[in-house]
C-alpha cells in the first residue's frame, strides 16, 4: 500500500504525538527521519541482507549507557523506512499501525530496550 511522502511523514508524527509526554521530553537529542530505504551500510549494521526486511534503525547511545561526559554529541538518529513499512501493508490502517509500531520500537532501542527485551514484553 503506497502512501505519499507528506502522509507517511504525518503519520510518524502522529505516533511520537500519541506518546506520552514523559517519554516525549526524553527525546530532545533524537532527530526521527523518513527515509526511502535503508543504504547498505545500514542494513549490514543491522545484520540484514534484503532491505525490504528492515523497516526502521535506531542509531546512537541508549539512554541507558550514557555517562556523565555524554555531552556536545550529534543527536541520535531514529530512521523510518517508507517502502519498506509499505510492502509489508494492505490499507492505509495498516501503514498506519505499522508505522506506529516501528516508531516505538526504535524510541525503545533509545531508551536501552534491546530486541530479546521487547521479545520477553511481546511487543513483537
Amino acid at each position: 500500500m503506497a502512501v505519499d511522502r507528506l502522509t507517511f511523514r504525518s503519520l510518524v508524527s502522529e505516533a511520537i504525538e500519541g506518546l506520552p509526554s514523559e517519554i516525549r521530553d526524553q527525546l530532545d537529542n533524537v532527530d526521527i527521519v523518513v527515509e526511502d530505504w535503508p543504504s547498505r551500510t545500514v542494513l549490514a549494521r543491522a545484520g540484514q541482507q534484503h532491505p525490504a526486511h528492515l523497516l526502521g534503525f535506531y542509531e546512537g547511545i541508549p539512554q541507558t549507557r550514557r555517562t556523565r561526559h555524554y555531552e556536545l554529541i550529534l543527536p541520535d538518529k531514529i530512521s523510518i523506512f517508507q517502502h519498506p513499512i509499505e510492502l509489508q501493508c494492505r490499507t492505509s490502517q495498516e501503514v498506519r499501525d505499522l508505522v506506529q509500531h516501528v516508531v516505538r520500537h526504535e524510541i525503545a532501542h533509545h531508551f536501552g530496550i534491546d530486541d530479546t527485551r521487547l521479545r520477553e514484553l511481546d511487543a513483537y
